[in-house]
């Protein structure tokens, strides 16, 4: 039997709450469960250490792998110091075993006789960099430039991706894999454990009365917005509302004012976001870009019917189970609104099957055990 091969790996992100956070946290989970690698778990923050390290023992706990842990109190910006300027302090210090280091982008080991391996989820701050807090996108460059420098190999977690990693940081084809991200397991077992009780009590407090559209996703420009009020009102039905769930962000639907039908609800818990993708009559999603687009996924695994755009990765999570929509024109995505709203039940079931289809395409032992190819080809090509 082959010995597996020991790979360490950055955990630090799945403290921030976003979705490399979920990413992070699934994957770690399946790889601990896989026998095909030894995993060690590297980490750091100065504030939330204890955290961390409540959040490795609790990843550990559901497998049956030992895994060597290094949760360090260093902050980010310490590192970014340490790291890039006295390359101190190197990974292999704190696991001398491992045969490989996978990062995350936002910073890089200092050793130069490791392995490396890092996800890129998008590039969306390179596309849109007005869009992103300077000192982060500093961080982010740095550490892009790194992994160029080290012959890096990268997960990208969409074939559009892949080509942005191509075109805009120069990384060859050949050192990039394409892993498909899946639906994280904290959506199912939320959807699962909610009680018709909870569910009902969830709909009245989030005041469900009418069919609505809805969206989620943090309130960027690159969400589109702007472009999906318009082309729901455009639509001219008093009744049907439109639903906006995710954080305040930096668009222009803040100047909308108080428009009738339209309701911004923030961001909303992971049980009451259950309830909404549940009761929606359609998911909209004409975003202008997107690295993956999990909501897609999340809107499948709900049984309701997606409108995303036809551009970046969205065709690649969707494929024929969504209406394709031109994310730059407000008619296209009016059409697709009104196809969906207009169908028939056996149409309905037909669009569920394949929902139901597509979604099984995409799952974590797969994303654990092509990332584990993609280890095995990142030290079998090794060149110090």
């Amino acid at each position: 039997m082959t010995e597996p091969l020991r790979v360490g790996i950055d955990i630090t992100s799945v403290l921030y709450g976003r979705g490399v956070s979920r990413y992070t946290t699934n994957l770690t989970r399946h790889l601990l469960a896989n026998n095909r690698v030894k995993m060690s778990l590297y980490g750091t923050s100065l504030r939330q250490k204890s955290e961390l390290e409540k959040i490795a023992k609790e990843l550990k706990a559901a497998t049956e792998q030992k895994a060597h842990t290094v949760i360090r109190n260093y902050p980010p910006s310490l590192y970014n110091f340490l790291w890039y300027k006295l390359g101190y302090p190197k990974i292999r210090s704190a696991m001398p075993d491992i045969s490989l280091f996978h990062s995350w982008d936002w910073l890089q080991p200092p050793d130069r006789d490791l392995p490396l391996i890092s996800t890129i989820h998008d590039l969306a701050m390179f596309q849109f960099p007005e869009t992103a807090h300077p000192q982060i996108l500093d961080m982010h460059r740095k550490s892009w430039e790194v992994l160029k420098k080290r012959n890096a190999h990268i997960i990208a977690v969409s074939r559009a991706t892949k080509n942005d990693v191509i075109n805009h940081l120069g990384i060859p084809a050949e050192r990039i894999h394409v892993v498909h991200e899946a639906l994280p397991d904290e959506v199912v077992l939320v959807s699962n454990h909610l009680t018709e009780a909870r569910y009902e009590q969830l709909k009245l407090e989030l005041q469900l009365t009418k069919p609505y559209i809805l969206f989620v996703g943090t309130r960027e420009p690159r969400k589109n917005l702007t472009r999906l009020i318009a082309a729901w009102q455009s639509l001219n039905l008093p009744d049907l509302e439109l639903l906006i769930a995710g954080s305040v962000g930096w668009d222009k639907t803040n100047d909308l004012g108080k428009t009738p039908g339209l309701r911004f609800l923030d961001r909303v818990s992971d049980e009451a976001l259950s309830v909404l993708y549940g009761e929606a009559s359609v998911f909209a999603f004409p975003s202008l870009y997107e690295g993956f687009g999990l909501p897609i996924l999340e809107a499948f695994h709900h049984g309701t019917p997606v409108v995303t755009s036809n551009t970046s990765s969205m065709p690649e999570v969707a494929g024929n189970a969504a209406e394709l929509v031109d994310p730059l024109s407000e008619d296209s995505i009016a059409q697709a609104l009104k196809k969906i709203l207009n169908e028939s039940v056996p149409e309905q079931q037909k669009r569920l099957q394949k929902m139901i289809i597509r979604s099984q395409m995409f799952g974590w032992q797969r994303v654990a055990d092509q990332t584990i190819d993609a280890y095995e080809q990142t030290v079998q090509t090794f060149v110090s």
